[in-house]
């Protein structure tokens, strides 16, 4: 394939004049033909084999220059910048909508942070529990410093949702949690509620985000969770994405994206990580490719999930052995550096954007390549094996 001398991406690109590719391609084939006939019926055990099949490489790009001269100017205008080599994350005129921001330490916020950064209108939801606290850290400018961007502007959050992703709609909340006071004052906070606020205030959104989860037992043993703490880590941490979508979907714009967030627990063992939670989050990932499938075929709406590393946030400090995880992650990694939530939330504004036009029902790591790793090299068992090691 590369002595025709015209690539995959060539072709494709310029699919928009078929005319003129398939006429340009049907001449560099025809040469290809040609001199393959010709070094057939030739002597191809001679030493001059190798110098026949550059050749053929030589001749069968003759028409090249011509093609690509208009790849590259398709490629230009599309994209609206006067060089391909302009290659960037551009999502100004986006509007994204991230479920499960309740602070700035966590994924989430790291992902509205760098879809902010790329030129995208950030929404956000936040558990009803934690709204009043969370919009008076930002009125007061606690999260200032957390909000400046890479020009040095800071970050604007267009608005933020009362949000609780365990109910669809205001039938199923049941009658304890409407009285309770920490959902005093918030109203239209179901998933359902919810999506039809953002269309009655916004009409549409480009991108939704799933940045939550929850498991009430989460500390508990497997073998030790109840049904009822099992199916409640289920309904917050992998149902919630669905129902999110199910609601999001007919106000989302065709071409869009979807991403979650799942964890390395979903395919290793960890000890300590129960409750239902790994299940969870496996869930999470086969549901991933079944609603590519569903939201890319219906919508044109593409749908992923980043598997990121362990990370000191707030929530991920409920389980009570985060930091023990960084310190074995850091250990055991093929990159032996800490994980940033930035490099999260940048790989979440490449999945939101074009450049990543042709990926879904992805599940995409970004944990330094600890995912890799069959083993733990820190492990004494290992001294003798002179792995390379950072100490610092």
């Amino acid at each position: 394939m590369m002595a025709v001398g015209v690539s995959a991406l060539q072709i494709t690109a310029a699919r928009p004049s078929v005319f003129l590719t398939q006429r340009t391609l049907g001449a560099t084939m025809a040469t290809f033909v040609h001199e393959s006939d010709r070094i057939l019926s030739s002597k191809l055990t001679s030493s001059s084999h190798l110098s026949s099949v550059l050749n053929i490489k030589h001749k069968c790009t003759t028409s090249r220059p011509r093609f690509q001269k208009f790849v590259t100017r398709s490629m230009s205008e599309a994209s609206g910048s006067k060089s391909v080599s302009q290659l960037s994350i551009d999502l100004k005129g986006k509007r994204a909508f991230i479920a499960g921001v309740a602070d700035d330490n966590g994924y989430g916020w790291a992902i509205a942070k760098s879809l902010a950064a790329a030129g995208a209108e950030i929404l956000v939801g936040t558990w009803v529990p934690a709204l009043n606290i969370f919009e008076m850290s930002l009125r007061r400018g606690k999260f200032d410093e957390s909000r400046v961007l890479p020009d040095g502007s800071l970050m604007e959050i267009t608005k933020v949702y009362p949000l609780d992703a365990v109910f669809d709609n205001p039938e199923d909340v049941p009658e304890d949690i409407k009285t309770n006071k920490r959902y005093a004052g918030a109203s239209n906070w179901t998933v359902q509620e919810v999506a039809e606020s953002v269309k009655q205030d916004f009409g549409s959104i480009d991108i939704l985000v799933h940045s939550l989860a929850n498991g009430p037992e989460v500390t508990k043993p497997l073998l030790e969770t109840s049904r009822k703490g099992y199916l409640a880590a289920v309904s917050a941490s992998s149902y919630s994405y669905v129902s999110l979508l199910k609601h999001f979907l007919p106000i989302m714009n065709p071409g869009g994206s979807s991403i979650s967030l799942t964890y390395i627990a979903s395919e290793r063992i960890i000890p300590g990580y129960g409750g239902g939670m790994s299940s969870a989050k496996a869930a999470l990932e086969s549901d991933t490719r079944v609603l590519a499938f569903e939201a890319g075929r219906k919508h044109k709406i593409r749908v992923n999930t980043i598997s990121a590393g362990p990370l000191g946030s707030r929530a991920a400090k409920a389980i009570g052995f985060i930091d023990t995880m960084i310190d074995y992650s850091f250990a055991n990694a093929p990159l032996q550096k800490t994980l940033s939530a930035d490099e999260v939330g940048n790989t979440a504004a490449f999945l939101a954007s074009p450049l990543a036009s042709a990926i879904t029902g992805a599940l995409i790591y970004v944990d330094n390549g600890l995912n890799a790793m069959g083993v733990g090299v820190d492990s004494p068992l290992f001294k003798d094996l002179n792995v390379p090691m950072d100490k610092h």
